[in-house]
């Protein structure tokens, strides 16, 4: 889809292909694949339709919305469309979790879902910064390094696993538990995307708060379980899309940010890392105009989280 919003104001998320406008910077095209609730961030009537045809016949629609601010594509022989002169491009396809499944389940599905998608964004815009939001992450970037080390165009700095949510959970949680407001709250998560992977480093959160070692590790248990806590809530009717969509949007901005020229962007993002023993890891990044511009050391641990 191509949205241009007004001037002065910089977009957090396009959907499909994007365009951001602000007399202060350069436009960037954003590309997302695959359906990211369109109907919150557009405030359009209902989701998109599953058959095919119908979808396409609501991209279509879409796509008259006067003044040209909103083009959808449908289709795999329309990806390269979807694509073209895209700065970010944001994968969440994929099937999502049902009960009693975790984040490594829908592994064998995703991953030759986003294998395919890489070789599209390989063949059509190497040179863009790729958002990956299907799981599980710890395992679908490696996926995606791999194709685009075969294409012969991987970039390190252009490559990210999405962990802002679990960085979102840990806020929330943390700022329920210290009784202060979750827009002061700040929580780096490190480690990975799923289960005990994740880890929140509250011993570095702020603004600090009086917690016993037994609060914090509630704290940490409830943030590593915050998605199998939505699929059972929701009782197998869905997993948690909503949140999903609102710290993707988080994190595209912070990339739309760093591309501008915004100094001192700092997220936690799951990437090509040289910090610990591991290829893969998240921890906090600074982003600029090439994607990754520095990997963040990971500070003081305490004993609980080392």
């Amino acid at each position: 889809m191509r949205i241009s919003p007004p001037k002065q104001r910089l977009i957090s998320l396009s959907l499909g292909n994007g365009s951001v406008e602000d007399e202060r910077v350069r436009d960037i095209n954003v590309a997302t694949i695959g359906n990211l609730c369109v109907d919150m961030v557009l405030s359009v009537p209902k989701l998109p339709p599953k058959p095919f045809d119908e979808l396409k016949v609501y991209m279509e629609e879409l796509s008259k919305s006067p003044p040209d601010k909103v083009k959808g594509y449908a289709g795999e022989d329309q990806l390269g469309q979807a694509l073209e002169g895209s700065d970010i491009v944001i994968i969440p396809a994929g099937v999502l979790r049902k009960l009693g499944m975790t984040c490594d389940d829908p592994f064998d599905i995703n991953a030759d879902i986003v294998k395919s998608l890489c070789e599209i964004i390989a063949k059509y815009y190497p040179n863009a910064l790729v958002n990956v939001i299907s799981n599980p992450v710890n395992s679908t970037v490696p996926v995606d390094v791999e194709v685009f080390k075969s294409k012969g165009v991987y970039d390190d700095r252009k490559l990210f696993g999405v962990t802002t949510l679990d960085v979102v959970r840990a806020k929330t949680f943390y700022a329920g538990k210290a009784k202060v407001d979750v827009a002061d709250v700040k929580v780096p998560v490190i480690g990975g995307h799923a289960g005990v992977t994740i880890l929140p480093l509250f011993s570095q959160a702020t603004p600090k708060a009086n917690m016993s070692e037994e609060d914090i590790r509630a704290l940490a248990k409830r943030t590593q379980d915050g998605g199998t806590e939505v699929v059972e809530a929701k009782a197998g009717r869905g997993s948690a899309t909503l949140s999903m969509a609102y710290a993707g949007a988080l994190f595209a901005d912070a990339c739309l940010k760093g591309l501008n020229g915004v100094p001192d962007v700092v997220e936690c993002s799951f990437v090509q890392s040289y910090i610990t023993e591991l290829p893969f890891f998240a921890s906090n990044v600074r982003l600029g105009k090439n994607g990754v511009e520095e990997i963040l050391g990971l500070g003081p641990l305490s004993d609980y989280e080392k």
